[in-house]
């Protein structure tokens, strides 16, 4: 874990590399390599990408691949992934895949490792992997590990690159059963309170409880999800929002899309039962002004205890997702000099 100055509870970005509506997953994937930079120069510590197919207004399914694209643009971020579903994947490929990336740039490569598809049972089938894979997980997790680690005598398959790496691995999760498995192995735990928040408070306290130290880690390490969209005023972000609500009641409809842009009256596209399943999906959303977003943080950290928070910022203008993230910081900056 960090021990540098940003170990006091750091903040992280989560970027699933949106497409808003009018443009491509190439200036998608521009816009991430941008908003790295400045997040390297803002002090976040670690830029995450997640995996997920076959969606329109995502362009980081190729997770590796985009982690290297912004591994190279930037210097000293970490860079990771959060997650990479490891169901759909041989833990071989994955070894070899982030072994690489750690041997291009030591030192600086993260692994979370999700359970979930991270995408639709015909996707899956896509990826020519059998939905019953996933009831291995702590078995592939063990595998990738172990295939990361020192190359024991005898070993006759080796990630190359890969063997010897020790790259950190992440547990992820949005229940139980990710804070157990993360607490039995001695590993960090991130959970999805970003979009899955209701079993964060008893996941935190089982992995707690529960923990085992490791050769990784020696005591239990938890970071929370959360959205946030700062703007100069409360209404200027409030309104910017309404992207992300937008694209939560699509995904409740089962019309998802790119990113919609804002729209001025909220209350008018969605019906009051897609605002209630959407806007609980999105509780751990701190949107509004420097002040507004300070004071929402500063009661969730109390309430949470997080070691780390890793921020998602579902915004239809780059320029403006920019400076959201650079609000961020300026709040950060203000909570760790209160703390």
């Amino acid at each position: 874990m960090p021990t540098d100055d940003t170990s006091r509870f750091p903040i992280s970005v989560l970027d699933l590399a949106p497409v808003p509506e009018g443009s491509t997953p190439g200036d998608a994937l521009r816009n991430t390599l941008d908003l790295a930079r400045h997040a390297e120069r803002l002090g976040y510590r670690r830029y995450w990408l997640a995996e997920h197919h076959n969606m329109t207004g995502i362009a980081s399914a190729a997770t590796s691949v985009v982690i290297g694209h912004v591994a190279a643009g930037t210097a000293t971020i970490r860079v990771g992934a959060g997650g990479i579903m490891l169901p759909n994947h041989s833990p071989l490929v994955i070894a070899e895949q982030f072994g690489t990336l750690e041997a291009l740039f030591p030192g600086r490569i993260d692994l979370g490792l999700g359970r979930a598809p991270g995408t639709d049972q015909m996707t899956l089938r896509a990826l020519r992997r059998d939905p019953s894979v996933a009831e291995q997980f702590p078995q592939d997790v063990l595998e990738l590990q172990a295939l990361l680690g020192p190359v024991q005598p005898g070993q006759r398959v080796q990630a190359v690159p890969g063997a010897g790496s020790n790259v950190p691995l992440w547990i992820l999760g949005s229940s139980l059963f990710g804070a157990q498995l993360a607490a039995a192995f001695g590993l960090p735990y991130a959970f999805a309170s970003h979009f899955a928040p209701d079993a964060l408070m008893r996941a935190l306290q089982v992995y707690r409880e529960n923990f085992t130290p490791s050769a990784q880690l020696d005591r239990p390490y938890a970071m929370v999800g959360v959205n946030v969209v700062a703007a100069e005023t409360d209404a200027e972000a409030r309104r910017l929002f309404t992207s992300a609500q937008q694209s939560f009641a699509r995904l409740i409809r089962g019309t998802r899309g790119q990113l919609p842009p804002p729209i001025d009256d909220i209350e008018s596209f969605w019906s009051p039962l897609e605002k209630a399943q959407a806007m609980n999906m999105l509780s751990c959303s701190f949107v509004g002004s420097a002040e507004t977003v300070r004071r929402g943080l500063e009661a969730f950290l109390a309430e949470t205890g997080a070691d780390e928070i890793m921020v998602a910022s579902a915004i239809h203008d780059h320029a403006a997702r920019v400076r959201s993230y650079e609000i961020l910081a300026e709040v950060h900056g203000a909570l760790r000099a209160a703390a």
